[in-house]
């Protein structure tokens, strides 16, 4: 265990004098952790188990164009009605889009002056969240899309965002660190680790509790966030850690790599469970469908699908003319969404699953008398 875990101090200081702290806005070396509950979402989805396992036979539905630089990051409104993408260098904008439909519903202009990284909306659908290489994370009302403030504090490439399941702690990850924000009240908790290996990923566990990084060294980190605390850390890849994710069950995580594999991870023992090879470059990005059976990978050969209990390799999409950069599944577990150098989205399912979800959509708007 590194340095970071012993001997940062008293965790449990009375919350006040991090309220104090956070409101002079002075840089704040350590976390002072306190309890994250674990929290229902405002919108409830129940994946429709007639989808399970229907990724075998998944087939490109749509072709989302708007984006003039490569799709960095993908994100999903807890309600899987509006998927939000992150442009690349020269763009710094953020677009939203109707996933059953494939048609634009918008844009962010300017989000950012250079990429977004990252995106995340919070499990009550308020808040979207963008960080991006200009060293900032921006908050956006989910309801109108406008601005509502910017996290300031990094002082390097924001890569990584995480929120917790209750809505309200944001964690962001940077090639400087790992700090954490208040999202209700806007301002900054702490740092939990300056200057460590450079981080590129974050993930949160489904109950709030643990935290994983994943860093420029192939090290896998498990932060305790109660307490700050660092749990184990161990390394996980040859090469720089792309992308990490909890499965919906929590006891396992997910890490990626450019040394081109895929690795299952068991979260009490940290032992290897499984070992996922077959990209034949860097892996750019995964995803697990909610129903904890598929597991999703980009790279420059496409999206390869992966049967998370046996590691059977189950499907490969083909449709990005260029490296896959981002992928994301959607909350109701019907559909995959990934973007590309191709400067392209593309939507993935059944044809069936999406005329349910149309309807589904329908009837929700004759309820609600939209």
């Amino acid at each position: 265990m590194s340095s970071e875990g012993r001997g940062r101090g008293n965790f449990l200081r009375p919350y006040i004098i991090l309220a104090f702290m956070a409101a002079v806005a002075l840089p704040v070396t350590t976390w002072e952790g306190f309890y994250i509950h674990e929290a229902h979402a405002a919108i409830e989805v129940t994946p429709n188990s007639q989808t399970t396992n229907s990724f075998a036979n998944a087939q490109l539905l749509y072709t989302l164009k708007g984006h003039n630089g490569t799709v960095k990051s993908l994100a999903f409104s807890p309600d899987s009605r509006v998927l939000v993408s992150g442009g690349a260098e020269n763009e710094g904008v953020i677009r939203l889009w109707n996933p059953a439909n494939g048609k634009k519903l918008g844009n962010i202009n300017k989000a950012h002056q250079t990429a977004v990284e990252s995106l995340v909306i919070s499990p009550d659908g308020q808040t979207l969240a963008s960080c991006s290489d200009d060293n900032t994370i921006n908050l956006w009302n989910l309801k109108n899309f406008k601005f509502s403030r910017s996290f300031v504090g990094h002082t390097s490439n924001v890569l990584s965002l995480a929120v917790s399941p209750d809505s309200k702690v944001l964690i962001s990850g940077a090639l400087d660190g790992i700090r954490i924000w208040d999202l209700l009240q806007q301002r900054p908790l702490g740092t939990l680790v300056r200057f460590d290996n450079l981080i590129y990923t974050l993930a949160l566990s489904p109950d709030g509790q643990t935290l994983a990084s994943g860093d420029n060294k192939g090290v896998i980190k498990l932060w305790n966030l109660s307490t700050g605390k660092l749990i184990n850390e161990f390394v996980a890849h040859d090469n720089v850690v792309r992308s990490v994710i909890f499965t919906p069950d929590g006891q396992t995580l997910a890490t990626a790599s450019r040394d081109r594999t895929i690795k299952l991870w068991n979260i009490n023992t940290g032992e290897l469970v499984r070992t996922l090879t077959g990209h034949n470059n860097w892996v750019n990005a995964i995803a697990i469908n909610p129903d904890g059976q598929t597991l999703a990978s980009a790279g420059r050969d496409g999206i390869k699908l992966w049967n998370l209990t046996t590691g059977e390799l189950i499907n490969t999409l083909s449709g990005h003319t260029d490296w896959v950069s981002a992928i994301a599944f959607s909350p109701d577990g019907k559909i995959l969404a990934s973007g590309g150098f191709d400067q392209q989205i593309k939507i993935w399912g059944t044809p069936q699953n999406l005329i349910n979800t149309e309807h589904q959509l329908l009837n929700h708007f004759k309820k609600s008398g939209n």
